[in-house]
């Protein structure tokens, strides 16, 4: 396992930038970038299973399985990865899973100013997907970025 750290300034409150990661109306305006078709089921509270999910190129569903192991709104959520998604079907038992799980991901949010957040992204990779999540992530919180200081708050 190897471990990835990035973080972005962003130009609002972490109460939005919370809205912006955990809302389903939202969600995929960032994580678009690692899968186009990227949507959750579950929750965003601590002890939640939450199934991080898109479409493959055959229509079924793919992704992780996963649970919230803390969630300190605005501040900080913790995801535990417990296996993957394949065709719709959960998978936490098998060696491939059981070389890698539990993984986290870890979400920092730091107020610096009023309207000011650093987020923080730490998380726990395999090898074979360092390059890919090293790669992305820089992009994924542009993304975020710009949802966040532009969504529709009301």
């Amino acid at each position: 396992m190897k471990n990835i750290k990035h973080n972005i300034e962003i130009n609002t409150s972490p109460e939005n930038v919370w809205m912006a990661i955990v809302s389903p109306e939202y969600y995929n305006s960032w994580s678009k970038v690692f899968t186009a078709t990227s949507f959750f089921e579950g929750g965003w509270n601590k002890g939640d299973k939450i199934r991080f999910l898109a479409y493959n190129k055959d229509g079924k569903i793919d992704g992780m399985v996963s649970e919230i192991s803390e969630s300190d709104f605005p501040a900080f959520i913790s995801i535990k990865h417990l296996g993957y998604v394949y065709d719709g079907i959960d998978d936490t038992e098998s060696e491939e899973i059981k070389s890698w799980v539990p993984s986290y991901e870890n979400y920092i949010l730091t107020r610096t100013a009023e309207n000011h957040t650093i987020f923080e992204i730490d998380m726990d990779v395999t090898d074979d997907y360092y390059d890919m999540f090293m790669r992305l992530w820089p992009l994924a919180l542009q993304e975020l970025k710009s949802t966040a200081e532009n969504m529709n708050v009301h």
